[in-house]
């Protein structure tokens, strides 16, 4: 191994050592008792809220999926897909955040969000618990194994190790720490990783700028080529089995193509996913004090501003400075590395591409432990064993964790995964299925359980039908599949809610009681 790489590894190992011992620094308090496990006693301050939040939230995909598609296909696509999420960050935590942390108190004292939905509707019979459970569990698999595929794809970039050896011992190490520290250990280190990906995007998006020859040459650049720069078009690589096309040392672009209001549209809906999002919904409920919502939200709009412009401006530097170094979609993706090796010194460059190790394992320590619990604490202990000690929840929910870890490294031992691919269907999932449900259980009292079972049903089949079988059709089926799947849900939430009976009075009393107290 070369000096400039061995420096590169030694800092990545400094950091990886320090998340180890946060996990370790946690681990008695969180294993006092499930709720600290889960939650973290809901003993959580305005900033840790909203850098964990968005740290769990953003995953490696903000540091590779979004710069590789904007290396790809240049501007609009990766800028509309930023706005939208933009928005969707200000509003969850505008309209969401006091409501639900008001209402989980009152419904219950819920620790989870399949506890929230469940206790909301008094279900006797758990069924809204254990479709939420089950959905939760499908796709957070899903996006725990892009998590893996981000590792694996930054060390085998990096040192040239093998992607699967990589990927295994980069899921086996956020399985470690957040088997030890829970909740509390992911939220700390989270908070630190967030401070890590802003740095390390803003260093980047300054160092490329000034390597490029100043933004003016980077712009010039980006509108040479058909479609690169255009908010209403989109470029068009011109590929042969996959790899894109050079002729003397220039890549090669057919025509500009269209990028129309209705598209627009399906990529703004990535703002949609966030109402219905657990990893940043938990957040809302571990928080110590609603007022202090105000801060995390600007902290939180700041700081997602920021790291998504960056990221889009990131791809559009790469392809000025390495127009010819990364030839196919999936290796577009790793146009941060490239940047942050050949730009930064060594150990500099290490602690940069970090932040690339931060954003993977703040995200996929969230996925884990949210599903994790979401079996042991909700079907476990809510259906199989009722009288189930917190020792043997926080026991299951640890066996849970390695199968999850288990199935999402299965899942990612494809190479030629593409990160941006992956993450957007985890992420339509989870929209659609939890989104409706939370907005409409926060501020409208007369949803009932059927409307919410038909709405969660819904939202989460229709992803997949969308998906598999619509979108490849093309046309006006080629919309994201989390705008329909969003929308149908709504309907049958609002059609069935007044088909059916009106909620009790106890319901409709706590309904009342959780608004009062969230303002």
């Amino acid at each position: 191994m070369k000096g400039d790489t061995l420096q590169i590894l030694v800092s990545m190992i400094i950091y990886m050592t320090v998340i180890i011992g946060i996990g370790l620094y946690f681990a008695k308090r969180a294993n006092e008792s499930s709720e600290n496990y889960f939650l973290g006693g809901r003993s959580l301050g305005p900033f840790v809220t909203a850098m964990s939040a968005e740290a769990s939230d953003m995953s490696g995909w903000l540091l590779m999926g979004l710069p590789g598609v904007a290396y790809w296909f240049g501007l609009s696509d990766a800028l509309w897909t930023a706005i939208g999420l933009g928005l969707g960050t200000y509003l969850n935590w505008l309209l969401v955040a006091r409501r639900l942390h008001s209402y989980s108190i009152v419904a219950g004292d819920s620790i989870t969000l399949p506890d929230f939905f469940s206790n909301r509707f008094k279900e006797k019979n758990k069924i809204i618990m254990i479709i939420s459970a089950v959905f939760i569990l499908v796709f957070f698999t899903v996006y725990a194994s892009s998590c893996f595929v981000t590792v694996g794809k930054l060390f085998s970039t990096l040192f040239g190790f093998s992607y699967q050896s990589m990927m295994i011992i980069g899921a086996v190490f956020v399985l470690v720490y957040t088997y030890i520290g829970g909740f509390l250990a992911e939220t700390a280190s989270d908070t630190m990783q967030g401070v890590v990906m802003i740095f390390a995007l803003v260093t980047i998006l300054v160092i490329g700028t000034a390597a490029a020859g100043g933004a003016q040459v980077v712009l010039q650049n980006a509108k040479s080529i058909p479609g690169f720069f255009e908010f209403f078009g989109i470029a068009s690589p011109t590929v042969e089995e996959g790899v894109q096309q050079v002729i003397n040392g220039q890549p090669q672009f057919g025509d500009s193509g269209s990028y129309g209001l209705y598209t627009i549209l399906s990529t703004m809906a990535w703002g949609l996913g966030y109402f219905g999002m657990p990893q940043v919904l938990l957040r809302f409920m571990a928080i110590r004090d609603s007022k202090e919502l105000v801060l995390s939200r600007r902290i939180a709009t700041i700081w997602v501003f920021i790291s998504l412009f960056s990221a889009v401006a990131i791809g559009i530097i790469g392809r000025s400075l390495f127009p010819i170094a990364l030839q196919t979609q999936g290796a577009a993706e790793n146009i941060f590395i490239v940047l942050s090796s050949n730009l930064l010194p060594s150990f500099i460059a290490g602690i940069v591409m970090a932040g690339i190790l931060a954003a993977t394992i703040s995200s996929s320590d969230s996925y884990l432990l949210i599903a994790a619990s979401a079996f042991a604490k909700n079907i476990y202990q809510g259906i199989v064993k009722k009288d189930a000690s917190d020792s043997q929840v926080m026991n299951i929910s640890r066996v849970i964790l390695m199968t999850i870890t288990l199935i999402g490294i299965i899942i990612a031992l494809d190479e030629n995964s593409i990160i941006f691919t992956i993450v957007s269907f985890a992420w339509a999932g989870f929209g659609a299925t939890f989104g409706p449900i939370t907005l409409f259980s926060l501020f409208w009292k007369r949803t009932t359980r059927e409307g919410a079972i038909a709405g969660m049903l819904s939202g989460g089949i229709m992803v997949f039908f969308w998906k598999l079988v619509l979108k490849p059709m093309g046309g006006i089926f080629g919309v994201y599949e989390l705008l329909p799947a969003f929308i149908i849900s709504c309907i049958l939430i609002y059609v069935v809610s007044k088909m059916t009976r009106e909620p009790s009075e106890d319901i409709m009393k706590e309904f009342e009681l959780a608004k009062s107290r969230a303002k």
